[in-house]
Formats: C-alpha cells, structure tokens, sequence
C-alpha cells in the first residue's frame, strides 16, 4: 500500500473559508470513499496556533516547517489583500526544492506575481487582483483563466475553482472512479480545465448573442480610463447612435450612457476595496475627471470613502 499524498493547507487570519473547502472537502471525501487513504493533510500557519478566517471561523494550526515532507503546498487566499502573512518568499522555495508543488490562490497568487516579477503571462489570479495588478503596478499579461500551471508553482483564481484545482490535482493520485464519486457527491458536475476563462475576468461577459453590440461591449471594456463618446463607439462598429440605443434597451434593458457608466463604477468599487490608491486617483482611472463622490454615491448609495470602511467583502 503506497503512502498517502500530503498537503499542507497554509492559513493566515482573514483566510477565505470557500478556499479551505475546496482544498479540505475534496480529499475528504476522496478518503471517505476508499478503503484506505490516499491523502492526509495539515493545517499550517506562519507560527502555528488559532487562526480565524473572514468569516469568524477559527482553524488549529501547526507552523510550517523548516523541512516539509509535503508532495503539495495550497496558499489560502485572504480578505486583506495585504495581508504580510502572504508574504511567504524562501518559505515557498522549502517546498520547491524537496519537489513538492506549490498552489497559490487568488490573493496568494497575486502576492506571488507582484513580489516576483515573474514571467507575468504565466501566472493567474482572482479577477478582482488582477485588475488591481493591471491598474497599480501596470501589469496587463496577467491571464484571466481558472489556473496557470508554471513549473512546480501554480496561480490560481480561488474561490469556486478552488474545488475544480482540488479535483484534478487529486485526480492524478486517485482513481478516476473515485474522482468522479467525489465530484458527484459536491454536485459539482463538471471539472473546468486550467485554462477555463474565469466568468468574470474583470469584465462583464460580452456574449449578448449580437456581435456588433458585443463589439460595442469590447471597446467600452476597453477605454474605461478615458471614456469614448458614445456616437465615436457607434461609428467604430459601424452602427448609427439610434441603432446602437435600440439594442442597449431591447438586450440589456440599459441606455448606452447608463451600461458604460456602470462598467466604469464597478471598477472603481474593484479598486476602492482592493488598493490604498486615493480616491480622486481611482476617479481618473475610472473615467472620472471630477464629480466621481457625487456619482459613486447616487449609484451605490454611500460615498467612496464609506465604502472603503466598510471594507472588503469576500
């Protein structure tokens, strides 16, 4: 009987407890289904004890070790994405070179890119990290799939596709019947491939089923900085400004003002809660040169500033 696979789960306060279930349930169940076990994990931490995830849960953790005997390394995403514990530098490179992999998830992985500087198209991240990574350090290779794999590292969005990453990474030391069994039982139905576009990606989906008015789309997710006129988009795609009005209201029940307003205001919510940027400054970067309080506020019903103290949900 072989050994079982081991993952050491690393946490930081603030952890994302959706992260530390994709991971957790996964090889639970895969244990649960088979006779003996093909996995055994620890809870690590920078130096062990409690640690409380975003959502008030507390985990026991042991720290990580000086020598790791680990086949894989899961970095938990984390509320703050900030947060120094992230920060793991030779700690990663302990695990690396006794062979084991490293899987970094979206805060993690966006720590990962920033710090490194490393090859930026080949790492991936959360949506909502890599428009901070596009807007602050002027990154703009960052991929906007589910998961990257480069080398022994790979970047990971997190959340949902946490369980996706779980799934197939346990899939390479279980049977196929196990996997599916395990995957049955989640009611996850279907295992995304790594290079799965994540839903969102930092844009709105642009699959109205009419391709002039996806093009439309493309060109405001485009030039959000410095908004287009909207008869300058029309002209572009080679549509007349009323035509163009007529499919915003019939397929997206929305004027075109309205739409592209609202495109721009999400991303300054994705850089309110997400940098320390200043709030005249995610103006600019937004499309708006002055009066950007008085809009946010009508849309959102708070300014800026109270929704940045209210935090980052996750």
């Amino acid at each position: 009987m072989s050994a079982p696979c081991v993952f050491d789960i690393y946490v930081a306060d603030g952890f994302v407890l959706t992260e530390f279930a994709g991971v957790v349930e996964v090889i639970r169940l895969a244990n649960r289904i088979n006779a003996s076990p093909l996995f055994e994990w620890h809870i690590r931490s920078a130096h062990g004890g409690p640690i409380t995830a975003s959502s008030a849960v507390t985990v026991q953790t042991t720290p990580l070790p000086a020598r790791p005997d680990a086949d894989y390394l899961f970095v938990l995403g984390n509320a703050d994405p900030a947060c120094p514990a992230l920060s793991l530098g030779k700690a990663l490179a302990t695990y690396t070179s006794r062979q084991a992999r490293v899987v970094l998830l979206s805060e993690a992985a966006a720590r990962y890119i920033s710090e490194t500087n490393d090859a930026l198209g080949s790492h991936t991240t959360h949506w909502e990290n890599r428009t901070v990574l596009m807007e602050r350090l002027g990154f703009f290779d960052t991929k906007a799939t589910l998961a990257v794999e480069s080398g022994s590292i790979i970047t990971c969005a997190g959340m949902g596709a946490t369980f996706d990453i779980a799934l197939s990474i346990a899939s390479q030391h279980a049977s196929s019947t196990t996997m599916t069994t395990v995957a049955d039982i989640l009611l996850h139905e279907r295992v995304r491939h790594f290079n799965t576009l994540q839903p969102f990606s930092g844009k709105v989906v642009t699959t109205t089923g009419d391709s002039a008015l996806d093009a439309c789309l493309a060109l405001m997710q485009d030039n959000m900085e410095f908004p287009l006129q909207i008869s300058e988009i029309a002209k572009r795609t080679n549509l007349s400004k009323r035509s163009l009005e007529r499919k915003f209201n019939r397929l997206l029940k929305s004027t075109p003002n309205g739409y592209y307003r609202g495109l721009r205001l999400n991303k300054a919510n994705n850089l309110l809660l997400n940098t320390d940027m200043r709030i005249h400054e995610i103006g600019l970067a937004c499309g708006f040169p002055s009066g950007f309080t008085t809009i946010y506020r009508s849309a959102f019903g708070m300014t800026p500033n109270a929704t940045r103290k209210k935090g980052r949900p996750k």
